[in-house]
């Protein structure tokens, strides 16, 4: 298999994970954990784990003192606020919506790019940008604009979620290409750690950890192991083999598989508005990526 395919199917099953976590999240949530509880649970465990791995076969050091900075930037953007501002909108909106709003991603990542990496865009992909934002405006608006309305509060904070993980998506490539991405991993979710637990400290001791049901401790597993884990060590070592905008596109699989466990599993409906705006995002998107 060459390095090419396994690229992209790295990326394929990472989104499909993702895809899932949509339903399984909203499960766990926040009936048996709080979603800053889980936030620090999945970003901890995740962490050691990625200790473990890179302790074991990587043996990698940190050449320069400065780049943990770097780490600590990376950190932020990718495993710090865009984790807080998923978990607590996935918790207030719908699995469809939150994956749909997710198609941004590529869209953030060109204009980050731009500002970033000095990218130049195209009257073509500024209408993608355009035609985009107006799908996602028009989605998070249709049942209206009120700090009283939780599922218009969650697509809020889905699209900051967005924005700090398209960013982050750019930051982080200079780093992946200096090191090995378990390395660089680690250290995002070290300092990831600490940023994200005065948030769910408190939650913690919340667990009903004797009464949770077998599905539910499945869950969680699949929002740790499979959602964290597996996914960010699949996105970073594809990261280092291929742009930005390559790994950011595969996001389009994630409302494509977390729809149809959405509607089949959990009864979820999708309507004729969430459908147009979709298509909305989508053609933006793909003006965006176009070649």
């Amino acid at each position: 298999m060459s390095k090419e395919l396994r690229v992209h199917l790295a990326l394929v099953t990472a989104g499909l994970i993702y895809g899932a976590n949509y339903v399984i999240a909203k499960a766990v949530m926040p009936d048996y954990i709080r979603p800053f509880g889980l936030i620090a649970l999945r970003v901890f465990i995740a962490g050691l784990l990625f200790w473990i791995l890179q302790g074991l076969f990587i043996k990698e050091k940190i050449t320069h003192t400065r780049d943990y900075r770097k780490f600590l930037v990376v950190a932020v953007f990718g495993a710090g606020v865009n984790m807080l501002a998923f978990f607590q909108g996935l918790n207030y909106t719908s699995a469809i919506n939150a994956s749909i709003i997710m198609t941004l991603v590529p869209i953030i990542v060109l204009i980050a790019s731009y500002f970033i990496l000095k990218e130049r865009i195209t009257k073509l992909k500024l209408g993608g940008i355009i035609l985009g934002g107006m799908g996602a405006i028009l989605l998070i608006t249709s049942r209206g604009i009120s700090y009283e309305n939780t599922r218009f509060i969650g697509d809020v904070l889905v699209i900051l979620n967005s924005i700090f993980y398209g960013i982050y998506l750019v930051i982080v490539k200079p780093l992946m290409l200096k090191y090995h991405p378990v390395t660089v991993i680690k250290w995002v979710f070290t300092f990831g750690f600490f940023l994200v637990l005065p948030f769910g400290f408190s939650d913690l001791f919340h667990i009903p950890w004797s009464n949770m049901p077998l599905n539910i401790w499945i869950g969680i597993i699949y929002v740790i192991v499979g959602t964290t884990f597996c996914t960010y060590l699949l996105n970073a070592w594809a990261l280092k083999h291929t742009s930005p905008s390559v790994a950011g596109a595969y996001v389009y699989l994630q409302p494509v598989f977390a729809t149809f466990i959405a509607v089949v599993f959990v009864s979820e409906t999708l309507d004729w508005q969430q459908l147009l705006f979709s298509l909305l995002i989508f053609a933006g998107v793909y003006l965006v990526s176009k070649k």
